[in-house]
């Protein structure tokens, strides 16, 4: 994309815009920016994620709703929903293992790293990822808290753990999205207010998926930036050792 900002002009310039404009945005520029977003740094290259493009004008009606109808989404020319999709870890799992595999294939270096993957990918994550009813979780981390007495240890093993990782990857992911948005001009809104449920039932989800936020996508209107960008004092949140 031509003239894009650079990333420093980006950060500054993207803002959570709660009223846009009536103008059209591009949606392949959208989907240019969603492509950016799944280059994302994530756990274990899993991508346990999913970006949902929404231009159709009664979806949109429907997510508005189920957002409450705010602003930011009733007035928002495209929205992007970011899915959360744990239960997809053994198939992502199995794809790195594949990929890594094609990879391998006469290049000793690769070689290596394959079986480095496979003792990772099918070893280390499904310790990690299979769980029964939060029962194993609980086996897994009195275990590991234990090992943690004697040795450094991974402690963050039980179902809600790595379902906060699985979050955290997709906030990257989003973030990737919105940076991209703002270096050509676009802007957004994340929302975390939503039904949930609903968003899921509108767009056809699996019930295992979860909805991480809702991206508000359009052109800003002067009000829809609340005032000077508020920021609690740098020094107060940084720590230089």
């Amino acid at each position: 994309m031509k003239n894009e900002k650079s990333v420093s002009d980006a950060i500054k310039y993207r803002r959570s815009v709660r009223l846009f404009n009536n103008d059209d945005i591009d949606p392949e520029k959208v989907k240019k920016c969603l492509f950016n977003a799944s280059l994302a740094p994530n756990s274990s290259n899993l991508q346990l994620w999913e970006f949902i493009h929404v231009s159709d004008k009664k979806i949109l009606k429907k997510l508005s709703k189920a957002c409450f109808n705010q602003n930011a989404a009733k007035t928002a020319n495209q929205l992007v929903v970011i899915v959360v999709r744990k239960d997809l870890w053994k198939e992502r799992a199995q794809w790195n293992v594949d990929v890594i595999t094609t990879q391998s294939k006469n290049n000793e270096i690769s070689k290596k790293r394959l079986k480095q993957a496979h003792a990772y990918y099918k070893k280390i994550i499904p310790t990690l990822y299979t769980d029964f009813f939060g029962i194993i979780g609980l086996i897994k981390s009195i275990i590991f808290q234990t090992i943690g007495l004697f040795r450094p240890t991974m402690r963050q093993v039980t179902s809600s753990d790595t379902r906060i990782v699985a979050h955290k990857s997709a906030g990257l992911a989003a973030q990737n999205f919105m940076l991209s948005m703002s270096a050509i001009g676009y802007d957004t809104c994340p929302m975390e207010g939503s039904d949930t449920l609903m968003v899921k039932n509108i767009l056809n989800l699996p019930y295992k998926s979860e909805i991480n936020m809702v991206i508000g996508c359009g052109i800003r209107t002067k009000e829809g930036i609340y005032g000077d960008q508020l920021r609690v004092p740098f020094n107060d949140v940084y720590r230089y050792i």
